[in-house]
């Protein structure tokens, strides 16, 4: 689906998160860490100190995560609108289990943006990569653990 290996694919909401995560950890979360840190060394010995190991640990977390973000956002292309005449990263889409016939709605986003307890699957799960470019009545056959399930795509809305 991306371009090239760096690029990296959001929708307008996941650009939003990933900033407001961004600005979270170098504003907030780094002066806390600081203070902890500060905090840690104030009771000596650094050699056994587990408040300040743990607290460097922790800054390494962070500092690593920060790096990971702006490189996301550096290689970020946001997808804004679309036609609904096939499914892209961003749609959403009422499919239906041909086996149960149950009805399941779902929404195509980056990896990063993937959350299944939200019914946000990514474009390279099994089933977000079955969909992509499928239009309206196709059906769609994804290999899950439980075997082949069949999907009619019912609906394409945009976000």
């Amino acid at each position: 689906m991306a371009q090239n290996a760096n690029e990296v694919i959001l929708t307008p909401e996941g650009l939003a998160k990933l900033e407001q995560e961004l600005d979270e950890l170098k504003t907030v979360k780094r002066r806390e860490l600081a203070a902890r840190i500060k905090l840690a060394i104030s009771y000596g010995d650094l050699k056994e100190n587990s408040e300040y190991h743990s607290a460097k640990n922790d800054q390494a977390f962070m500092e690593t995560r920060i790096l990971i973000i702006d490189k996301m956002l550096k290689n970020a292309r946001v997808v804004e609108s679309m036609d609904t005449s096939t499914v892209h990263v961003g749609s959403i889409v009422i499919l239906n289990d041909v086996e149960f016939s149950e009805k399941i709605e779902y929404r195509i986003v980056s990896p990063s943006e993937a959350d299944v307890l939200e019914n946000r699957i990514s474009y390279e799960s099994p089933l977000g990569n079955a969909l992509i470019g499928k239009a309206v009545g196709d059906i769609v056959s994804v290999n899950a653990p439980v075997g082949i399930i069949k999907y009619e795509l019912l609906e394409i809305r945009a976000m």
